[in-house]
């Protein structure tokens, strides 16, 4: 279609060329312009267009060449800045005219161009945050090359780099101003004025005058730590001259009513807390010294008592035995019972754990013992209400603690030992060899025990038979048989007997064809009363009887039943 425009407009140029030159003809025509004439004004017509056509020629063809100049021009542009911008080259449309390629190529330079300007401008702007970044936290810039062109990879990691120095930096104020913080009111708690250059920069408000580098967070928490020993050693100095004030106090009974220092709220820092403290400690000091008898009885009355809580025996008392005895009261003799007295309490509190646990062993062992002794007592047996079978589950209570109080107490004591490089004595002995000679005197107690036993066993196995009085007599007494009790008879009575001159009493009647009471086995006699008496008490009040325990009876059960063995605990008949 195009090409048809032209060639129609190229037609009407030669008509129109043609209609110019008939005019022309008729206007030499009208004039009368010979024919010499009128040629020569044809060959001017006809050079002047031909001049103007050549012109016209000239300039196309340099436009021709100017344009097939700057695409070659273009394209090496192109070339170098994918090269620079790393991607991938330009590639033109096939079928393309020359001045479509020429504009393709000039319109995709200026987009390259003006991406490269666009990241060096970015480049420049992020460079300077990094390096405003890197300064503060003494860190090392991102590389890029200078004079190269940044690539989006180089570009997007910069960016990642300038995020973390950020996120960094952040962290890093916030840990700044916590230490700084926490150093600031350190300070002003102890009352602490800055000493050194770092001490006095960290309480400057100047934020920027930190770099946040990892030495200075590194010299800040030591300073900090350093500074919290020292609040820590403070407070202690200031407890410790507290706790000897009221030692002092207490020791030289001073009136409570005096007492407006002990009453006081602490002061704003710790060092003039310890200033008011230290005065009140050397007030009191000198008046320890006008009571100085007092004052080391005092002590001594102390002294005894965390000796008793640590378990001491005579052998660790002894080294002071000659300071305790002392009768010269010096400010030395003095100084000396007050040091023995912290050193024993300092043990007190080192081992304050170990002894809880050894009391609990001997509140047991102490049960224990007790357990026992009411186990060898038969009176025990005529109890109401249950308190027999409550004393047998508290005594197997306390018989499966004691191992296990042992056991553990023998791991404690061998951790304590390792820990301190010494040995634990509880009363003069090692605590395992205590309790050892615990168990053995109260085994031996108990062989001592048994042994008497079987020795009024023995002593008690010839019975004296009761001397039979005559059948009538005026002071008889009743004595209980026991007779077979037949379906058709009933139970046998004691008859009474009166008289005017004895109480009434009871015999045993006599069988025609019986032996004798010399000859017959021993029958125990019972006390007429006014209401029976069961066959425990009667047991129990025959002091004749061999003392039976409970674990005698149950060590009886348990074994195989013979001849010998009792198995009734109520009542024991000796045929």
């Amino acid at each position: 279609m195009a090409s048809r425009r032209s060639e129609a407009l190229a037609s009407s140029l030669v008509t129109g060329i043609n209609h110019a030159m008939a005019r022309l003809v008729d206007i030499w025509d009208s004039i009368g312009i010979m024919e010499d004439q009128r040629i020569e004004r044809m060959q001017t017509v006809k050079k002047y267009i031909e001049d103007l056509l050549t012109d016209m020629i000239t300039e196309e063809e340099s436009l021709r060449h100017r344009i097939k100049t700057s695409i070659i021009t273009t394209q090496k542009q192109l070339e170098t800045l994918c090269l620079e911008l790393s991607i991938e080259p330009y590639k033109l449309e096939e079928d393309l005219t020359v001045l479509q390629i020429e504009k393709n190529l000039r319109c995709r330079l200026e987009a390259l161009q003006k991406e490269k300007s666009e990241r060096l401008r970015e480049l420049s702007d992020l460079r300077q945050q990094d390096e405003e970044l890197c300064v503060t936290l003494c860190a090392t810039p991102y590389y890029i090359p200078t004079g190269s062109m940044p690539s989006h990879t180089q570009l997007q990691e910069l960016r990642e780099h300038i995020k973390q120095l950020s996120e960094e930096k952040e962290s890093r104020v916030k840990v700044f101003s916590g230490l700084r913080e926490d150093i600031r009111t350190l300070m002003d708690e102890m009352g602490h004025e800055p000493e050194t250059s770092l001490e006095r920069e960290s309480v400057c408000p100047d934020t920027d005058i930190f770099l946040l580098t990892h030495e200075n967070i590194k010299a800040l928490k030591l300073l900090l730590s350093q500074l919290e020993m020292k609040k820590e050693s403070l407070i202690s100095s200031r407890d410790k001259l507290k706790d000897r004030a009221t030692s002092l106090w207490n020791r030289l009974s001073c009136p409570d009513e005096e007492a407006e220092e002990f009453k006081q709220e602490p002061l704003n820092t710790l060092c003039d807390d310890i200033r008011r403290w230290q005065g009140v400690v050397d007030r009191l000091e000198l008046l320890q010294k006008t009571k100085l008898e007092e004052v080391i009885d005092k002590v001594r009355q102390e002294l005894v008592v965390f000796w008793d809580k640590c378990m001491f025996g005579p052998e660790q008392r002894e080294p002071f035995n000659v300071h305790f005895c002392d009768a010269n009261y010096t400010e030395e003799l003095l100084s000396l019972h007050d040091c023995e007295l912290l050193k024993v309490k300092e043990f007190y509190e080192k081992a304050h754990p170990l002894l809880e646990n050894i009391e609990k062993w001997e509140r047991n062992w102490a049960l224990f013992q007790d357990f026992e002794r009411k186990a060898a007592d038969p009176n025990r047996f005529s109890n109401r209400g249950g308190a027999l079978l409550k004393e047998s589950k508290d005594r197997a209570k306390v018989q499966k603690l004691l191992p296990k109080l042992e056991e553990d107490l023998k791991c404690r004591v061998e951790a304590w030992e390792n820990d301190q490089g010494s040995t634990f004595l509880m009363k003069g002995q090692r605590v395992m060899d205590y309790i050892s000679k615990q168990w053995e005197e109260h085994r031996s107690q108990k062989d001592k025990e048994k042994n008497d036993r079987m020795n009024k066993k023995g002593d008690s196995t010839q019975f004296k038979t009761p001397n039979k009085r005559p059948h009538g007599a005026a002071n008889s007494s009743v004595t209980p048989s026991k007779i077979r009790k037949t379906p058709n008879q009933p139970s046998l009575r004691t008859t009474t007997m009166s008289s005017s001159t004895s109480s009434a009493s009871s015999t045993f009647l006599c069988v025609p064809g019986k032996p004798p009471l010399s000859a017959r086995p021993r029958i125990k006699t019972f006390e007429a009363s006014s209401a029976p008496r069961t066959p425990l008490q009667e047991c129990n009040s025959d002091k004749n009887l061999i003392p039976f325990s409970y674990s005698d009876f149950t060590s009886e059960l348990s074994r195989k039943a013979n001849h010998d063995a009792v198995l009734n605990s109520t009542v024991k008949d000796v045929l």
